[in-house]
């Protein structure tokens, strides 16, 4: 059995090389391209990214990627957003005034809460090692978290969430100040993670070699 063809799109945000690696140690190959042409041809497809929506978006629609991803989505490829990827998988984004998304995933980004649930100030943006926690009502059963246990940690960088229309695109949450913010959202053929797998060690590892699987 050959091993699917992963492109990572290149967008110029965010360390592609870092994820490119990651993938690679789970035994397949890896391209990371901004070509419509190679992307479109992909049986996985990776959306990586850090920084701000807005700018993400602009560098997507720049490249003419905005159709393209949509169209994988559409013909039911695999399809993975990481961090910022993840957010722009949804309708928009609140992060310095509103900005039109992908529109994959109903829902909005939102900023993390300021203070937990105590109404003690928290630090933004959530920076370091965090446990996920099952969203209400979800099951990680055919999902990329499919083999992880609840209470794995991995590493998160954001100030913004994602907040899916339909709680059923919840799969799990992370608690920060006692608040849940969003860990892995997905539809279908299409997945979300807000923590980098790729700076994650082992079980980051094991969300990648999941969604290789699909």
């Amino acid at each position: 059995m050959s091993k699917p063809k992963v492109v990572v799109i290149d967008f110029g945000v965010g360390n592609l090389l870092s994820v490119q690696r990651a993938v690679e140690k789970c035994g397949t190959d890896t391209i990371m391209s901004s070509e419509q042409d190679v992307i479109s041809q992909a049986n996985r497809v990776i959306l990586p990214g850090v920084g701000a929506f807005a700018n993400g978006m602009k560098a997507l629609e720049s490249l003419g990627l905005v159709k393209v991803i949509k169209k994988i989505a559409a013909d039911g490829i695999p399809l993975l957003g990481i961090c910022l990827g993840m957010q722009m998988l949804l309708d928009e984004s609140e992060e310095h005034g509103v900005t039109k998304g992908l529109g994959i995933i109903p829902g909005r980004v939102v900023p993390v809460p300021v203070l937990d649930i105590g109404g003690n100030s928290m630090k933004i943006p959530h920076i370091g090692w965090n446990s996920t926690v099952i969203a209400e009502g979800a099951t990680w059963n055919k999902t990329i978290l499919q083999n992880s246990t609840p209470g794995d940690s991995f590493y998160f960088v954001h100030s913004f969430m994602a907040e899916p229309d339909d709680q059923k695109m919840r799969i799990a949450d992370c608690l920060y100040g006692g608040n849940r913010v969003a860990a892995v959202i997905g539809k279908g053929n299409i997945f979300g993670c807000q923590f980098h797998p790729e700076k994650s060690g082992t079980t980051g590892l094991e969300v990648l070699q999941n969604f290789l699987s699909f």
